[in-house]
């Protein structure tokens, strides 16, 4: 193969890279892209902060690896794949009339195994492990349910110690005692940065899953069709 036919055969796999992918890649930059200016925009602050208090301001490097842009990261992460976890384990059981965001009104519930395409009825190209029918399709069964719920316990962890140790720095700063760990989930800062997240979430995925009862968005799969009747449920563009 000549260089030509090399170098066209590999921009041909890039681009069907880039189509298959698109979607992940493209959130997946926009992420870095938001905490690139999360990091600048809270060092700044931060900076501001320590100068109105009579303190000296600190190199990007120490702010990136302090408590304060640990705990103001991770609190949004564990508000996010709460709500997942809840969408996910809600939808199963929970309906709403007219939505793409809901299954039929009388598919409530895990389904059977045949609608489910698991054990004696999986197909040549369901995944593995849903062929078996003993504990392993179970766990795979609800396997995007725990590694949301898991994030979330995780990244909720990550804030509370995060968030503790500003907070001892604070409490430090204005010469004040330090809390324990056990202390700090008791004080209404952490409470506050965790509520406000999850309202917001919340709000968010009622709001979409009414939202697009009555709304349209054409070609996007989180709408029913432009054309379909307000009561379709489960119906997607």
């Amino acid at each position: 193969m000549n260089r030509a036919a090399s170098a066209s055969s590999m921009w041909d796999r890039l681009r069907r890279v880039l189509r298959d992918n698109g979607l992940g890649i493209v959130f997946g930059a926009l992420f870095l892209l938001t905490l690139v200016g999360q990091a600048i925009s809270g060092h700044a602050y931060f900076n501001d902060q320590q100068i109105s208090v009579g303190g000296e301001p600190v190199s990007l490097a120490h702010y990136l690896t302090s408590s304060s842009f640990g705990v103001d990261v991770v609190e949004n992460w564990q508000s996010e794949y709460l709500q997942f976890f809840l969408y996910i384990f809600g939808t199963v059981w929970l309906v709403q009339r007219g939505s793409p965001e809901s299954k039929d009104m009388d598919e409530a519930g895990p389904e059977s195994d045949a609608d489910q395409r698991i054990g004696r009825h999986a197909r040549a190209d369901s995944p593995r492990w849903a062929r078996p029918g003993d504990w392993r399709t179970v766990v795979f069964s609800r396997s995007l349910g725990l590694v949301m719920g898991g994030i979330f316990l995780l990244s909720w962890g990550a804030q509370s110690v995060a968030g503790w140790a500003a907070y001892n720095a604070e409490q430090i700063g204005s010469r004040q005692d330090p809390v324990t760990w056990l202390g700090y989930l008791g004080q209404p800062e952490f409470w506050n940065r965790t509520t406000q997240n999850w309202q917001s979430e919340m709000l968010a995925v009622g709001s979409m899953a009414v939202l697009g009862v009555y709304l349209r968005q054409r070609g996007s799969p989180e709408s029913k069709p432009v054309g379909a009747a307000h009561a379709g449920t489960g119906e997607t563009g």
